[in-house]
């Protein structure tokens, strides 16, 4: 809290360093000043909440007066002359002049250079574009750094140079010509007047060298070497098709046919393209001379292990036997040359007066595709699992719809059908039909029923069913819409007929009805109806909660009387309620009670029966059964 005065600071003891901080530096190649981050010897500087403006008002502030406060004007910031000056260079465009005392062709030599001049240390350098083979070492020439003008110990300045004025440098002269613009307007901006540019002196030998050099003008006599001499490094090249296809395994061989005029032999080489199966030799025949017409021989001559010579051939390969469109055969293989490149088209319009030279279009058509016949179905499996084995070798199973699959996992449609058959005891066998939402599959279960006869259980596996009338190319199945009460629906040449369903199916349609056609939902409604009503007339005359007391009663007298088999008991009830309505007539319900020695005359059952009656002298046989678990 005590001012900063003398006799008032404090001096700390243990402090070493007094450095200050770095206030210039670079950022993206541009030299730039910023605030100091530290104070003197690395102390804390808390952010000064001033601006600019008003701490330079504060710096230039003196001493308060009577007449008002004296303002005086803020510095201007220094800046370094390499901060200003960094990166700029002037270029001039100079060439100087060098003896060749030792050429019999030159006697001088004009070198082109560029002259740099660095406005940030005054420092210049010279440097000397390459030129490819000028057997010179060309490059830098003269390194930067400050050059001394005169034996004073004075350095050339921007001011001492100009355009059209001679710069002698370390006993060398150069000849100032040209500039870029930035260096005309920068010595124009400083007032000095740039000259006109001068044309840039070429070397005489190097222009000398770039003039073509005249060709020798061979004798027109006849010459051994005259076809070598004329024609040599010159190759003829055509593109031709060996058709192997004639062979076993064999097929279309691309190859490159190489005509060297210089002694008259031919080359063929195979072009290999990758993985095309093949070894990696590229000479098909090797570079000789080809036989066109040979001269009649002895049939007895061995000439399969001798060489070919010039008495034995009537005729060898010339240039007029090759051409575009033309079939060759070169040692018993037939070549179509569809193609040439520009210098045998040159050779050819230039000897033979050919003009015409249209490639042959040599590509592969593509087959024809053979429409996939699918076979019949043979009644094995779905027809979508049995047509997998006509489309891949190794057949995949048929893509499933996941998000159906999600959805109604676990979700089905249960259904009581019979049997439609002319046997007589088919007449009473009754079926449970699930359908399984998840992938419109449907099971068939057959409960059992003891000294029927029939054995009962599984029906169909779980599978997916086709509407009579539907080929196997375009199968139809059955839908959750297709179940209606009465309803046939036919499996595999078996008819059954809908004659119940589980309440969960009414529930599902309800919930879901714009899914499912209006006939469909009404359907069930109708057929549960009846059970609605006979339900609420039930629960009217007593209490669920009394009802649920009853049978808790009920129970506990019937553990005092003599045990029986309550599955059968509950199987008898199911096997008259033929349409599984849950109600039976109240005598046949009472004869079966007697059948297994039921005490339907106590209180409590008759009080249970009473509740469980109801207007039309019917018996829910279902709330009774609750009293007798099985």
């Amino acid at each position: 809290g005590l001012p900063f005065l003398p006799g008032c600071a404090i001096k700390d003891p243990t402090k070493t360093s007094f450095h200050r901080s770095q206030t210039l530096d670079f950022k993206n190649g541009y030299a730039f000043s910023r605030l100091p981050r530290e104070g003197v010897g690395g102390d804390t500087l808390y952010e000064n909440l001033l601006s600019q403006d008003e701490l330079d008002d504060l710096c230039t502030k003196g001493a308060t007066l009577t007449y008002g406060q004296v303002k005086r004007p803020a510095p201007s910031r220094f800046t370094p002359a390499f901060v200003v000056y960094d990166k700029k260079v002037l270029k001039f465009d100079a060439y100087f002049q060098e003896e060749v005392p030792i050429s019999p062709e030159e006697h001088y030599r004009i070198r082109q250079v560029g002259i740099y001049y660095y406005l940030e240390d005054d420092s210049m350098c010279i440097i000397e574009p390459q030129v490819k083979n000028s057997g010179l070492l060309q490059g830098k020439l003269m390194k930067r750094h400050r050059v001394p003008k005169n034996e004073q110990g004075d350095y050339y300045h921007w001011k001492d140079l100009n355009l059209g004025i001679d710069l002698t440098i370390y006993g060398r002269t150069y000849r100032l010509v040209n500039c870029d613009s930035f260096t005309k307007v920068f010595l124009e901006s400083q007032g000095i007047l740039v000259n006109p540019p001068e044309e840039l002196v070429s070397d005489p030998y190097t222009e000398q060298r770039r003039t073509p050099v005249p060709k020798r003008i061979v004798p027109a006599g006849p010459d051994p070497f005259r076809q070598f001499l004329t024609y040599d490094t010159k190759v003829l090249r055509f593109y031709a098709i060996w058709d192997d296809t004639n062979c076993a395994f064999g097929d279309h061989h691309p190859c490159v046919i190489h005509y060297f005029l210089a002694d008259d032999t031919v080359e063929v080489r195979e072009v290999h393209k990758r993985n095309d199966g093949r070894d990696p030799f590229p000479v098909l025949m090797r570079r000789q001379r080809l036989p066109k017409i040979f001269a009649d021989k002895n049939k007895n001559f061995p000439s399969c292990v001798l060489e070919i010579t010039d008495h034995e051939v009537q005729e060898w390969y010339s240039p007029k036997d090759f051409g575009i469109g033309k079939t060759v055969t070169l040692l018993g293989r037939t070549f179509l040359i569809y193609d040439c490149d520009k210098f045998t088209q040159d050779f050819y319009r230039e000897k033979y007066g050919i003009t015409v030279f249209q490639p042959v279009d040599v590509t592969k058509k593509p087959l024809e595709k053979v429409p996939q016949v699918i076979p019949p179905y043979n009644g094995f499996g779905i027809p979508e699992d049995s047509l997998q084995n006509c489309l891949s070798l190794f057949p995949k199973p048929p893509r499933k719809d996941i998000i159906k699959m999600l959805e109604n996992s676990l979700k089905v449609l249960r259904y009581q059908v019979a049997l439609e058959s002319p046997v007589p005891e088919d007449k009473n066998r009754r079926f449970i039909l699930s359908y399984f939402l998840s992938d419109d599959t449907i099971s068939i279960y057959e409960p059992p029923v003891k000294n029927s006869g029939i054995p009962g259980g599984k029906y169909l596996k779980r599978t997916k069913v086709t509407k009579p009338g539907s080929t196997p190319e375009n199968p139809i199945y059955y839908e959750a819409s297709d179940f209606t009460i009465g309803s046939r629906i036919e499996v595999f040449g078996h008819r059954f007929v809908i004659t119940d369903a589980d309440e969960y199916v009414l529930n599902y349609l309800e919930r879901n009805a714009e899914s499912f056609p209006a006939a469909t939902v009404q359907s069930i409604r109708d057929h549960f109806l009846p059970r609605k009503v006979v339900v609420e007339t039930t629960s009217s005359g007593i209490p669920k909660k009394d009802l649920d007391d009853l049978i808790v009663e009920v129970q506990k007298e019937l553990k005092l009387q003599k045990p029986f088999n309550t599955r059968q008991f509950h199987e008898a009830f199911h096997h008259f309620d033929k349409e599984g309505t849950g109600f039976l007539d109240k005598a046949r319900f009472l004869n079966i009670c007697d059948r297994f020695n039921v005490p339907t005359s106590t209180i409590l059952l008759k009080k249970l029966i009473d509740s469980c009656s109801c207007d039309d002298n019917k018996v829910n046989y279902r709330d009774f059964l609750l009293a007798f678990p099985s």
